[in-house]
């Protein structure tokens, strides 16, 4: 009898724990999230809008987001990296046309479309984001809105 409960518990734990506050994830979802990154742990969804699913996961050693629509369709995938790890054409444009600036924080940003280098800057009180291209064409500047300038800062950092 014992033995059941105990059953009967963990059963509880692990169905509001796949629930996620009450959002059920599609099966969809996670069946294209599972075939896209098999080597995944730790995985936890959240909703981000009305047609589109976030997965927070670690793998190798990193911790990733990646968004899916309703439907499965992956649509990006970010992940945080090291300045050192920043190409040197990408590096070249931060130095001339943003000359002064520090790097706050620095991610990857994968699409269909392919890879942006993704960047929160910042100069006295001036916070921008920065995306550019991997042979350092910026697609887009603009000023940081506050709530990313709360969440700007990078544990991964590194002085280089």
């Amino acid at each position: 009898m014992k033995n059941l409960f105990l059953i009967a518990i963990i059963a509880i734990f692990s169905l509001s724990a796949c629930a996620q506050e009450g959002k059920e994830v599609p099966a969809k979802v996670t069946s294209a999230f599972s075939q896209k990154f098999p080597d995944a742990k730790k995985v936890s969804w959240d909703r981000e809008n009305s047609h589109e699913w976030e997965a927070v996961f670690k793998m190798n050693g990193k911790e990733y987001s990646a968004n899916f629509d309703n439907n499965g369709k992956w649509m990006e995938t970010e992940y945080v990296i090291k300045k050192s790890m920043i190409p040197a054409p990408v590096k070249a444009t931060l130095d001339k046309e943003f000359a002064g600036y520090d790097i706050e924080e620095a991610e990857i940003s994968e699409t269909g479309d392919g890879k942006v280098f993704e960047f929160q800057i910042e100069k006295g009180d001036k916070d921008m984001e920065v995306a550019i291209t991997p042979n350092g064409k910026v697609l887009k500047k603009e000023e940081a809105k506050d709530e990313d300038r709360e969440n700007g800062e990078n544990d991964e950092d590194d002085e280089d």
